[in-house]
């Protein structure tokens, strides 16, 4: 007997440690271990914006966890580099007047982020050096070179200095496929061999992932953008390349290239053996910025109707990877404003607040529906009715659809990149025939569900009349925003069928649509900064100015 109730004992102790040990392995794949992360991203060589995001109180109260400094908040930019040589940034010196004036704010940040209990995180681009250390090093041509010797040093001694220097950072998010430089007037940047997986992408991880995630227990994030993003077999031999970490975490944006519709939805999603995190922009830089109704966490967490035609197999929502491999879902990252360049400048942040609430929301909890949060973000924020509640969600999912059919088509028939920002370029036709007559179509099918939001904005009864003013002047901007778009897209196809009297019809619709545009900050007073004739910046070919020339024909 005695005998026999040992071995219930030691039965019943083995089964609570499974217990245990089954909760525990659970309990890291829901979503309450998830990062749930949101970024500024303030326009490179502007003053930083002014918004309510700045302040950890306040995304934490919208459900994140932890905050992602931009990259001229880095403690890159702020370190003294003393352990290298007291002489690189000699107390005193410009220089160093400028970088421990950055470290005393960016410190006051972390302090602040401290005080509301939320994980800090810093963006910063690789390799990144001050000036006068590469001049002394004389590595001008190789410090963008993670294999040479001087340069893994160099790296490996900027990150202990960062930790060491700003003890509450609990990770670095890189990046290698840009680097800016607008704000950072004393230090260099270089990469080489961005997306080679084997000369840069694996030496330069692997040195992080031993610096940062295994001799210091803190989280790398490695952002996979312009890098290794859109290749599927570049991705996979980082990944076998690479051994997973707990604390190391893989970067991606939720479509392949850059933030637009009509994008493929990302390849490398729920692929090999790395945990990833997803980038989503909430006031999307070739969208408005927030100017107008355009909302996508829709989308982004159900799944796109461009992405509607993807293989059953293919995982097309995060949804869809949340669910169906949890091990490697690390969370969700949001830039609730930011990317790009300049304009437009937002008055109101509810559209992009929307998003980045829903997003955050959902990312607490994946097994909620999107709806339901969407309802509640109409209710608990905006203080909507049961009946203004319905016809807030159908403004709303029809922005959805009138921006990619204005901007592109459901098929990705136009270059992405003819407008952005606050400037149009000229849009070139589809290549197709077919894919032009869609094009037509969908600008035509855009305009028309402009009008039906216009109308759902006027028909809500808004809790004030702050909101109602910014929420109808907002549409009303994106209707006759995306009325020049379809002029535009019409003239082009006029132009390529050499029809002189349907350009100069078009012509004429198209002064009509920017003298209608131009007067809506006479009519709304909390509209955003508009669009502008002249803006060029990243624009190939300006709209205006081929429009001038087709005039004088």
């Amino acid at each position: 007997m005695k005998e026999s109730n040992l071995y219930k004992k030691i039965g019943v102790a083995i089964l609570m440690l499974l217990g245990v040990f089954c909760c525990d392995v659970s309990a890291q794949n829901t979503s309450k271990s998830s990062l749930i992360l949101d970024m500024v991203h303030h326009n490179p060589g502007e003053a930083p914006y002014k918004t309510d995001y700045n302040d950890p109180s306040v995304i934490k109260e919208m459900g994140y966890n932890g905050k992602v400094y931009f990259l001229f908040e880095s403690p890159a930019l702020a370190i003294n580099w003393e352990s290298v040589d007291e002489d690189i940034l000699p107390k005193g010196s410009k220089e160093r007047t400028w970088v421990d004036d950055k470290a005393m704010q960016i410190k006051k940040m972390h302090a602040d982020c401290k005080a509301q209990d939320i994980a800090i995180y810093a963006m910063t681009d690789l390799v990144l050096f001050p000036k006068k250390l590469i001049e002394k090093f004389k590595i001008q041509d190789t410090f963008g070179d993670p294999n040479n010797a001087i340069t893994e040093k160099l790296i490996r001694a900027q990150i202990n200095e960062m930790f060491n220097q700003f003890p509450d950072l609990d990770g670095l998010v890189v990046r290698i496929g840009e680097t800016y430089l607008h704000d950072a007037p004393y230090h260099q940047g270089a990469i080489k061999d961005k997306s080679n997986p084997q000369k840069t992408i694996i030496p330069l991880m692997n040195i992080l992932r031993e610096e940062i995630c295994v001799k210091r227990n803190k989280q790398l994030i490695f952002r996979t953008w312009v890098a290794f993003d859109r290749n599927l077999k570049s991705y996979l031999e980082v990944s076998d390349a690479v051994e997973p970490h707990p604390n190391l975490i893989i970067g991606i944006k939720h479509c392949e290239g850059d933030f637009h519709r009509g994008r493929p939805f990302s390849k490398i999603i729920g692929e090999g053996r790395h945990r990833q995190i997803i980038e989503v922009q909430s006031a999307r830089e070739y969208e408005g910025k927030g100017a107008y109704p355009n909302y996508i966490a829709n989308g982004v967490i159900e799944g796109f109707e461009e992405h509607a035609r993807m293989p059953e197999d293919k995982i097309n929502s995060i949804r869809e990877f949340a669910s169906q491999k949890p091990e490697l879902f690390a969370g969700v990252w949001t830039w609730s404003r930011g990317g790009g360049w300049e304009g437009p400048y937002i008055k109101n942040e509810m559209w992009c607040d929307l998003n980045s609430w829903v997003m955050a929301q959902w990312a607490n909890d994946t097994q909620q529906t999107e709806e339901s949060i969407f309802n509640r973000y109409a209710i608990e924020k905006l203080h909507l009715k049961t009946k203004d509640v319905a016809n807030f969600r159908k403004l709303c999912l029809l922005s959805a659809e009138a921006v990619v059919r204005g901007r592109n088509t459901t098929f990705f028939d136009m270059n992405p990149w003819w407008t952005r920002d606050q400037g149009i370029g000229w849009p070139n036709p589809a290549k197709t025939a077919i894919g032009q007559k869609r094009n037509l179509q969908q600008k035509d099918e855009s305009v028309k569900k402009w009008k039906q939001i216009v109308k759902l904005a006027k028909a809500i009864d808004w809790n004030n009349e702050e909101t109602k003013n910014f929420s109808i002047g907002s549409a009303e901007y994106g209707l006759r925003l995306y009325k020049i778009y379809r002029t535009l897209v019409y003239m082009s196809d006029a132009v390529s069928k050499n029809d002189q009297k349907a350009i100069q019809k078009w012509i004429i619709k198209y002064d009509k649509a920017w003298e209608s545009y131009k007067k809506i900050p006479e009519e709304f007073n909390s509209i955003a900064t508009l669009y502008t004739q002249e803006f060029n910046r990243h624009i190939e070919v300006n709209a205006d100015k081929k429009v001038d020339k087709l005039r004088n024909k």
